[in-house]
């Protein structure tokens, strides 16, 4: 059996026992969080709004952290403008611990 929830405006397909990065969260570490479902598979796939409301994922936060760096490089061709920056996202590790 498997979910799609949503969380940081990004959405992501999950079964029990997963691991999941997605963007930082307000929780510490050992906290449990309740993930929106938008649809449930296995036998039968249940995609009714009606029939998933009050329906949450279950998830344990394992670890807050930072992701990998990534360069961002502005050019402006023969007009000597270049520019160097980097950004590290702040990420969540999730595991997901029971299903709806």
């Amino acid at each position: 059996m498997y979910a799609i929830v949503t969380t940081g405006s990004k959405q992501y397909k999950v079964a029990k026992g997963d691991v999941i990065d997605v963007e930082k969260l307000d929780a510490n570490e050992g906290d449990t969080v309740e993930l929106d479902v938008l649809m449930c598979g296995g036998d039968k796939t249940v995609a009714d709004p009606k029939e998933l409301k009050g329906k949450k994922v279950k998830a344990k936060v394992l670890r807050n952290y930072r992701g990998k760096k990534v360069t961002v490089f502005k050019f402006h061709k023969r007009k000597r403008y270049q520019r160097t920056r980097g950004h590290r996202q702040s990420m969540t590790a999730l595991e997901i611990v029971a299903l709806p």
